[in-house]
């Protein structure tokens, strides 16, 4: 699979704050690329160069074979880009938002206007007459994604997308990320570790300028990171934590009423001792489930927890 994003030894020093050091990344075409990690780690600054808002210290990037730098306008025919904090004309409805963008990329005709009617209603905004300076968040998020889209670019560059909205804002947008899959590439940039895991095939971590993992998330969930089993029981559990927590094979235990959460350095240790020590207890045994590991686990395995 050819690289939609190829990066090598990009370096960004702002006086005495180096915000990236010598990053090398790889994006594959068609992939929904999650560029994951903390504030601060230097998101941002790479999507910035990226899309020609600034300039590399040293190193360099291409964008489906155009260097960043030297052909500035070749790329951005290329991309589209939703910044973390998008603006908007208030006065315009989504319609002429739309339409007025499109018509700076040299759109007009019946193409302008199918493409305004096919990614409003993508965007869940077909028939809505209201200015956008009255929209929630969310609805804010999803018309520039679709605004992001007008030149039905090869690569699609979203910054910080749901960091700000509410539950219902964020699955929105993740549902409209998601359905671009197959149709253009997507290079997500995000600190939220639950929309990675949920739309990303592929993912990068970034920690304090510098890329610490890259992979596919179905090998980044299965390296032998930390395994975790779920035990809950009809009542007792502040009985069973204890004993639980003692073994030599358990790393962390949690519960949250009547169940236990642990996370274990061997799984058939787990299997065989953990119904042995609810017996030992007189406890009723409601389920024992074994989890996968989770981005979480990775996430914090590199990074430290930092947010």
């Amino acid at each position: 699979m050819s690289g939609a994003i190829q990066i090598s030894g990009l370096t960004k020093v702002y006086k005495e704050t180096r915000a990236l050091d010598g990053v090398d990344l790889t994006v594959p075409e068609g992939s929904i690329y999650g560029f994951l990690g903390p504030n601060g780690a230097g998101k941002t600054t790479a999507l910035r160069i990226l899309t020609g808002m600034a300039r590399p210290t040293s190193g360099g990037a291409t964008v489906f074979g155009h260097d960043v730098v030297r052909a500035t306008n070749d790329v951005r025919s290329l991309i589209g880009f939703l910044p973390d904090v998008p603006g908007y004309y208030p006065w315009m409805t989504a319609e002429e938002f739309l339409r007025f963008s499109g018509k700076l990329f040299g759109l007009k005709g019946p193409v302008l206007e199918e493409r305004v009617e096919s990614l409003l209603a993508m965007a869940g905004l077909e028939g809505i007459k209201q200015r956008v300076g009255g929209y929630s968040r969310g609805m804010k998020q999803r018309l520039g994604v679709a605004q992001a889209l007008i030149n039905a670019p090869r690569l699609l560059m979203l910054d910080e997308p749901t960091s700000a909205l509410d539950p219902m804002g964020r699955k929105d947008v993740l549902e409209m990320i998601a359905a671009l899959r197959g149709r253009t590439t997507v290079f997500f940039s995000t600190h939220i570790l639950t929309d990675v895991e949920r739309v990303c095939d592929t993912v990068a971590i970034l920690d304090e300028g510098r890329v610490v993992r890259q992979a596919a998330m179905a090998e980044l969930k299965s390296e032998g990171h930390a395994l975790r089993v779920l035990v809950e029981v009809e009542q007792g559990a502040e009985e069973l934590e204890p004993l639980l927590a003692s073994q030599p094979w358990v790393v962390e235990c949690r519960r949250e009423g009547q169940v236990i959460r642990c996370v274990v350095e061997g799984m058939t240790a787990a299997r065989r001792s953990i119904p042995a020590m609810v017996v030992e207890k007189d406890l009723a045994l409601v389920r024992m489930v074994e989890e996968e590991p989770t981005l979480e686990d990775v996430f914090v395995g590199l990074v430290g927890g930092r947010s």
